[in-house]
C-alpha cells in the first residue's frame, strides 16, 4: 500500500527508515508552488468522493469489531463513518484549496541601522507524526494539513480504526502518485503493537512536530516520554455557566446543541454551572427539557436540592473524580454556584484549558468572563461545539491545542509552519 505503509499488522516497523524516507519528502514537499499544494487538496477530496464505498466498506468492518467488543454507543460513535461524514471530510479538503497558502508568507521585514534588510518568512516544520486513537477522519484531515503545507507525516492510528485507516491511506497513496509525489509525504505504521509508540516518540533524528490525539493515558504518554516536541490538547471538561440573566428557553437550546449534537466530541459540554438564583426555575426545565434525549444527569448536593424528584431524567449523585471527567456520553455534571466568582474558581480547577461558554444577558459579566477564564477558546452565549477547524474557517484541524506556545485552539494551516530569519546585506560586516 503506498501512502505509505511499512510493515505488517503484527510485524516489524523500521520507523528509522520511515523518519529518513519522511524527512527526504519534506524537503521535495517544500519546494512545491502553492499551485501544486493545491491541486494536491482537489485531487484528494475528489478521490475521497470516487473511492467512498471502500472507505465505508472498511470502516463497517471496524463498526462491527467495536459492537462485538461491547464498545459504548457514543465511542463507537466516534469511529463512524457514514456517507455524510466523509462527503465533509472530502469538503473540508475542497476548502483548504481555496486558503491562502501560509508557506512563504513574509510575516514582518525592516532595514537595519547596520543595512541589512531583514525578515521573517513562514516555512514548513518539516515531518510530522501523529498518534490517534477511535475518530479515522483524522488520517484524512491530518494528511491533507501537512500536503497542504508542504509538511511530510508519519500516521499512526489506534486499532478500532485499523481497517478505515488503511483504506483512506490507499486512496491518499494513489493520490500522490497521481502526481507524481513521493510515496513517503504520507507513511502510515501498519502495526497495532503498542511498542511501536514507544520507539515512533524516540524518533526525533527525523520528525520536528508530534500530535497525540486521543485519551489523557496517551497524552500522559506522550509527555513523559517523547524527546519529540508535542503539541497536547483535546482533552475536554467544557463548562457553560447559565447566569441569573440568561434567557431560559435560548439558554436551554445552546446546552442542548453542547450535549447533544455530538457527545463524544471532545468540545461537548461536560458540566453545567447555574446562578443559584436562577436555579429554582432553571432546573426543573432543564430536566424537562434534557429528558427527551435520553441524557443523564450528575448533581451536586446544591443542585439536587432544586430537583427532590426529577420526572423523566435519570440522575446521580456527582462522585469524586467527576467534575474532572470527559463522560464522552449523554451524561453531565450540574452545579449550582453562588455566583460568577465561584463559576470563574470551579472552572480553574477542574477545566483543562479546551473550551468554556457563559450564557448571559449581562455585559459586565460577560466580560469579566472573557477577562478570567484561561481557555484556548471562549464563547458568550453560543455553544462550545463550534471549536472546530471547519468551524472557524480553517478548513480542518491537526487537533485543538490546550496549550500556550506554538498554537492554541484548533490547529491549522500556520500551526503547521514555523519561520526563519532572512538577511540581505551587501557583503554586510558587523562592527
Amino acid at each position: 500500500m503506498s501512502g505509505k505503509e511499512t510493515g505488517e499488522e503484527t510485524g516489524t516497523v523500521d520507523l528509522q527508515a520511515m523518519g529518513r524516507a519522511a524527512e527526504e519528502a519534506s524537503r521535495v514537499l517544500a519546494s512545491l508552488s502553492s499551485g501544486c499544494r493545491n491541486r494536491i487538496m482537489t485531487t484528494l477530496a475528489d478521490a475521497l468522493d470516487e473511492h467512498a464505498a471502500d472507505i465505508l466498506k472498511a470502516n463497517a468492518l471496524d463498526i462491527a469489531e467495536a459492537h462485538a467488543s461491547g464498545m459504548s454507543g457514543s465511542l463507537t460513535d466516534r469511529l463512524l463513518l457514514n456517507k455524510e461524514r466523509l462527503a465533509g471530510i472530502a469538503a473540508d479538503v475542497r476548502v483548504l484549496a481555496t486558503l491562502p497558502d501560509p508557506v512563504g508568507e513574509i510575516m514582518d521585514g525592516r532595514r537595519l541601522d547596520s543595512g541589512l534588510s531583514l525578515m521573517r518568512r513562514r516555512v514548513p516544520l518539516g515531518v510530522v507524526a501523529a498518534v490517534y486513537e477511535a475518530r479515522p477522519n483524522v488520517t484524512a484531515d491530518v494528511s491533507a494539513l501537512c500536503l497542504k503545507t508542504g509538511n511530510a507525516v508519519i500516521l499512526r492510528g489506534g486499532k478500532e480504526t485499523f481497517n478505515s485507516n488503511r483504506a483512506l491511506v490507499r486512496v491518499i497513496g494513489a493520490c500522490l502518485e497521481k502526481l507524481n509525489l513521493p510515496p513517503a509525504a504520507v507513511q502510515y505504521i501498519n502495526s497495532t503493537d503498542r511498542s511501536v509508540v514507544a520507539e515512533l516518540l524516540r524518533l526525533d533524528a527525523w520528525v520536528d512536530m508530534l500530535i497525540p490525539r486521543g485519551g489523557a493515558e496517551l497524552h500522559r504518554l506522550c509527555r513523559e516520554n517523547s524527546r519529540i516536541p508535542i503539541m497536547t490538547g483535546g482533552i475536554g471538561v467544557c463548562h457553560i455557566f447559565t447566569d441569573k440573566s440568561a434567557d431560559t428557553e435560548k439558554s436551554l437550546k445552546v446546552i442542548e446543541n453542547a450535549k447533544i449534537q455530538r457527545p463524544s466530541a471532545c468540545n461537548a459540554l461536560e458540566t453545567l454551572l447555574v446562578h443559584k438564583d436562577a436555579a429554582a426555575s432553571f432546573l426543573p426545565r432543564l430536566a424537562a427539557h434534557m429528558a427527551p434525549f435520553g441524557c443523564i444527569l450528575h448533581l451536586s448536593p446544591e443542585a439536587a436540592a432544586f430537583l427532590p424528584e426529577p420526572r423523566g431524567i435519570e440522575t446521580f449523585p456527582v462522585q469524586e473524580g467527576d467534575y474532572d471527567r470527559e463522560w464522552l456520553s449523554k451524561d453531565f455534571n450540574v452545579h449550582v454556584v453562588e455566583d460568577l466568582a465561584a463559576a470563574l474558581e470551579h472552572i480553574r480547577r477542574h477545566g483543562t484549558g479546551h473550551s468554556e461558554a457563559v450564557l448571559t444577558e449581562d455585559t459586565a459579566v460577560a466580560r469579566r468572563f472573557v477577562d478570567e477564564t484561561d481557555a484556548s477558546a471562549l464563547y458568550v452565549n453560543a455553544s462550545t461545539r463550534f471549536t472546530d477547524g471547519g468551524q472557524f474557517g480553517l478548513g480542518a484541524e491537526v487537533a485543538i491545542s490546550t496549550q500556550k506556545l506554538h498554537a492554541r485552539g484548533p490547529m491549522g494551516l500556520e500551526s503547521l509552519t514555523t519561520y526563519k530569519w532572512i538577511a540581505y546585506g551587501n557583503y554586510a560586516i558587523r562592527n
